[in-house]
């Protein structure tokens, strides 16, 4: 990460933390009286081969005793009412600011990957990772949808685990590494505008319906 990067993502991470402190205590109150306890879902991902971090998010699935890989259809119905509606406006992203001033992440770059996937991957991540994880970026803009498509439709983990390994893993890959031979800020601004566009397109679509 160049130092005029890191400089923009800490910039615009604190102004956003000062900006949305009250808003988002007010959405912690609202989901600790609706769903309860935890708030926060925090798990391992990967910013670099063999260096872990605690991502964070706002919980949006019923707790499970034991949950590890990436969410597929065989885990839908642990979507909460809620969950489904944090999702959409991407309101669970918001902890991540906190990954960003950490400097665990980066506003745009590949999405952090899981450990098993960084170790069955080796070589591919290698490179991937040398951008800085980000909270959006070329490959979730131009894949998430069809990556949702694809998972939504395995009726197992271990499915999930193969469709996502097999068909995800390479395009996203060939994504993230286009964004980083082409990285500048104007095209991170362009990717963030069309994400905060792609929002609100959602939230006019589902009010018009």
């Amino acid at each position: 990460m160049t130092p005029q990067k890191r400089l923009f993502d800490l910039t615009l991470a604190l102004l956003l933390a000062v900006l949305l402190a009250v808003p988002f205590a007010v959405l912690v109150v609202v989901l600790w009286l609706t769903e309860g306890r935890p708030i926060f879902y925090v798990a391992e991902r990967m910013k670099a081969p063999g260096q872990p971090f605690r991502l964070w998010k706002l919980r949006t699935m019923k707790v499970a005793r034991s949950d590890s890989g990436v969410s597929g259809g065989d885990k839908a119905d642990r979507i909460t009412p809620m969950g489904r509606f944090l999702r959409r406006a991407r309101l669970d992203e918001i902890p991540q600011l906190w990954n960003v001033i950490r400097g665990d992440m980066s506003f745009v770059g590949p999405r952090p990957p899981l450990r098993q996937y960084v170790e069955r991957f080796p070589a591919l991540y290698a490179e991937v990772l040398k951008s800085r994880p980000g909270i959006t970026g070329l490959a979730t803009l131009r894949f998430h949808g069809h990556e949702e498509r694809l998972l939504a439709a395995c009726r197992s983990a271990e499915e999930t685990d193969a469709v996502y390994a097999r068909r995800c893993v390479p395009r996203k890959a060939h994504l993230d590494l286009i964004y980083q031979r082409h990285q500048t800020l104007c095209f991170d601004l362009a990717l963030m505008a069309e994400t905060g566009g792609r929002v609100l397109l959602k939230r006019l679509f589902r009010r018009g319906g």
